[in-house]
């Protein structure tokens, strides 16, 4: 059974950081392209950021210099530390795992950046 299980998310104020991490099991990670989106209320799912099983990565241009992928393929894990946080950053954060046509979805974590 695949899992992807995402933690670290909440509250934070603007300006303020919060690191995601995405714990999977059920998969051979290491072949799996990772990724991070988010959704918010009342907008189309949207991609964060994703890195290849090579470590390539790649970026949205609104998290750019802002937002870090890694991937630990030792513990199965990928993470988003997010620093200089903005109210736009609002969003439910979904893990996402990607192998040619097979593609894994985690179940969300709330991130809030408000004063």
């Amino acid at each position: 059974q695949v899992q992807l299980v995402e933690s670290g998310g909440g509250l934070v104020q603007p300006g303020g950081s919060l690191r995601l991490s995405c714990a999977a099991s059920g998969i051979i990670f290491s072949n799996y392209a990772m990724g991070w989106y988010r959704q918010a209320p009342g907008k189309q799912r949207e991609l964060v950021a994703s890195i290849t099983s090579s470590g390539t990565t790649n970026y949205a241009d609104s998290v750019k210099g802002r937002f870090t992928i890694s991937r630990d393929n030792a513990k199965n894990t990928v993470s988003l530390q997010m620093n200089s946080l903005k109210p736009d950053d609002t969003a439910v954060y979904y893990c996402n795992s990607r192998w040619s046509i097979i593609t894994y979805w985690g179940q969300g974590t709330q991130v809030t950046v408000s004063s």
